[in-house]
Parts: C-alpha cells; structure tokens; sequence
C-alpha cells in the first residue's frame, strides 16, 4: 500500500485537479502535467489548434491558485519593452519614469511565442531563466510565483519564427494538446452555452502553494531512479541514433525528469518516486530537446518513435 506523503499536499492537489477538470473539458491528462510543471516552477511549451482552451487553462489556474494573470499575444511587430517595459519620459517631474510590462505578473500566457522575432523571444526566455527584467539601468525582479505557459500553432507557419533549440530547452516540458471525443465536444459546448467556463472562487493560497513545492523537495529518489531517468537521456547521445538524431538533450532534461517525477509522486500521494512515473512524462520531457536527421524523417520517424525506442530499450529498475 502507497504511502501518503501528507493529506494536506493530497488533498490540496486533488481538489485543485478537480476543479480544473470541471472547467476545463476531456483534457485530464493536459492538467495534470500542467499542474506538475507549475509545482515544480516549471515553465511549459503547449503545442496544439487553436480553440482547444490553453487561454482558458492558464486563467483558470491563476484564478485557482488566486495569482495575477497576463496575456500576451506575440506578433510579428511585438517588441521586447513591449513585454518587459520601458522608460517613458514624464514632462512634470522632468525625468523618466518606469513603465514595467506584462511580464510582471505571476502566471503568463505567451500566446503563440513563435509569431514574435528572436529578439522578443529571447527577452522572455532570459526572464524565464533569471526571474528578472531589466529596464534601462535597474533590474527588478518578478513576481513569485512566476510561470509562463508558451503556445505554439502547428497548423499555420507563414509570419512564424521557429524557436530555437536552445531556448525550448528552457522549457520543462511540451505538450501537444489533441481534439477532445464528441462526447467532451457536447459538455464544452454546453458548458460555455451555460457560461460555465471559470472558476467563482481561489482553490489554494500563494501559501499554500508554497507547502506543495516544498514537500516536493522531500520526496525520495532512489539512486536507481537517478540512474534511470540519466540512462534515458544519455541513450540520445548514443552512436545507435546518430543516424536518427541531429542534436541530443541535455542534461536538464534529466533534471526535468526528476523534478517531474517527484511532483507527480506528490500528485498520486506517494513519497516515493516509481519509474512509471519517469516513463510517463519522458515523452513530453524530451520531444523538444531532440532534433530529427534528414534520413529519420525519410524514413517516417517521430520524436515521439525515437524516444519510445530509448525507453523499451533501456533497462526499467
């Protein structure tokens, strides 16, 4: 029988989990690993078509953990002061005055990241990174908790800039959100017919959030788990997939792993991290820190395939 690590954290979790689901329709398993990341301070890639509520999730999880949201929608014209903030020169004290920007908030959403220019996307990334934002000659820190949710269309690529690998490596996971079955389609539909769509009150506290990521910190990794989640991520570097891999993940993708892997055991309410819980977040870990060959795609692999692969053929402890 597992152990309950504590039945505050579980119940804290859960409640919160099911009050999500209520909102948000058929996408049980895009909460779960959404609240995993932002249990860990995790940001997060989500790749998916337009309508299927990743607005709707990031809103809602700020309402829920009662934390300050914002939206920026990137476009090809968006500037970096246009997200950090800027100088602006104020006529009656005779002197410049500090504008700060969006990003000073505790949850955001950078709706469709790869429609802005490198420089845009390297000012978020950089405030992802560093948790500050410098305008002019000051630094100012961001708000704590401080999470970006990046969306990405697969769909539409004209006026698009691709991200580089470098900067989605700063992201804990990518996830790619699916269509919901007919049956979801039906409640969502009644559900925003009914305005049913958000959440009327706070799940948790900024306090209580706070509890959540530090019992995290005590949930136990075996060594074999250690060796395990750096098994994986190390097979990508391996000559057996040179022919299939241009570029391999780095070492915070087994740090991700980890991370993920304890926060999921929080999720479950163990204190204990089991390798299914490694197996199940691999994919979402590693499909962005992996590049395809030319002869990969050729021959109608996926990142998704490769990492399969890695997995069946790495020895479970």
């Amino acid at each position: 029988m597992q152990e309950i690590i504590s039945d505050k954290a579980y119940y804290l979790i859960n409640n919160l989990i099911r009050s999500i689901n209520q909102v948000i329709v058929g996408q049980e398993e895009v909460v779960k690993k959404s609240i995993a990341a932002m249990l860990c301070d995790g940001h997060l890639l989500i790749e998916g078509p337009p309508g299927l509520a990743k607005t709707t999730l990031v809103k809602t999880l700020s309402e829920a953990v009662s934390c300050s949201f914002s939206r920026i929608q990137f476009t090809p014209d968006l500037m970096p002061s246009d997200i950090t903030g800027s100088l602006v020169y104020n006529v009656k004290l005779n002197d410049f005055i500090t504008r700060k920007g969006p990003l000073f908030a505790n949850f955001i959403l950078a709706d469709e990241i790869n429609r802005a220019p490198a420089k845009v996307q390297s000012a978020l990334l950089e405030a992802m990174q560093e948790r500050q934002v410098t305008i002019g000659e000051d630094t100012y820190p961001l708000p704590s908790p401080f999470w970006v949710l990046a969306t990405q269309n697969p769909i539409e690529q004209e006026g698009t800039y691709r991200l580089p690998e470098a900067q989605a490596d700063r992201f804990i996971m990518k996830i790619l959100i699916n269509y919901p079955d007919i049956n979801n389609e039906i409640k969502i539909t009644k559900k925003v017919l009914n305005n049913e769509v958000f959440i009327s009150k706070s799940i948790i506290s900024l306090d209580e959030l706070q509890f959540l990521k530090q019992k995290i910190q005590k949930v136990f990794v075996d060594e074999k788990i250690f060796k395990f989640a750096a098994s994986i991520v190390h097979s990508t570097r391996e000559k057996s997939f040179a022919n299939f891999l241009s570029f391999s993940a780095s070492p915070r993708a087994t740090i991700a792993l980890i991370k993920l892997g304890r926060a999921l055991a929080l999720i479950e309410g163990r204190n204990y991290v089991l390798p299914e819980d490694i197996i199940y977040i691999a994919r979402d870990v590693l499909r962005h820190r992996i590049g395809l060959t030319f002869e990969a795609l050729a021959d109608g692999k996926t990142n998704e395939s490769i990492i399969d692969v890695i997995i069946n053929t790495t020895n479970i402890p």
